[in-house]
């Protein structure tokens, strides 16, 4: 698998995906990191491995071409999305179909959609009075949040949390869950029929 992971914040799934790699623990190679804007901490964490950054800039219509070229010439076949604050473009989702996978802090398909990220995710969860959340792994397609689950890992909702706190215990989960999902697809052991996806 030679992957490429996007990201706009401070990059902690990135950071969680290279230590995998990098312990051998996945068996990936770690081709670029893509940013959606130039002050993203995830930048600082590539360049401390040396890994590649590509920054996006400019309108949709700039910055797609030339993220196509670079995906392309660093020979990407996977990509995973940590924490990556755009949308992506239903030319690029068609191009890596089944290839494309995202991690959200919630067990969807509950609290997901439009808007629901980051701290809005927690507080949503703890205003609804759920006692349940998490994280969950997914396939990319052309909405936000809507493609197959892959893999999920639960969090109990504690009485006295804040989205913060709350946000801390799942952000653990999604460091463990995010390289075991891909690790599921360097090592092929992922089918997927319709929007069923089960783990061989």
């Amino acid at each position: 698998m030679n992957l490429a992971v996007f990201a706009s914040g401070g990059g902690s799934n990135f950071q969680a995906i290279a230590d995998a790699i990098f312990s051998g623990e996945l068996p990936a190679s770690l081709a670029l990191c893509v940013a959606s804007r130039p002050d993203a901490g995830v930048i600082e964490r590539a360049n401390r491995l040396s890994i590649p950054v590509h920054v996006l800039s400019g309108s949709q219509d700039d910055w797609l071409p030339q993220l196509l070229t670079q995906l392309s010439e660093r020979n990407v076949d996977f990509i995973a999305l940590a924490g990556f604050m755009k949308m992506i473009p239903s030319s690029l989702v068609a191009v890596f179909r089944h290839r494309i996978i995202n991690i959200h802090p919630a067990l969807l398909p509950d609290f997901g959609g439009k808007g629901m990220y980051g701290m809005n995710v927690h507080r949503a969860v703890i205003a609804s009075g759920t006692k349940k959340t998490g994280a969950t792994v997914h396939l990319v397609d052309e909405q936000y949040d809507t493609g197959p689950i892959v893999m999920q890992a639960s969090v109990d909702v504690l009485p006295d949390d804040t989205a913060e706190s709350l946000a801390a215990r799942v952000l653990d989960v999604e460091h463990r869950l995010y390289p075991s999902a891909l690790k599921s697809f360097a090592e092929n052991r992922v089918n997927i029929d319709g929007s069923i996806v089960s783990i061989l």
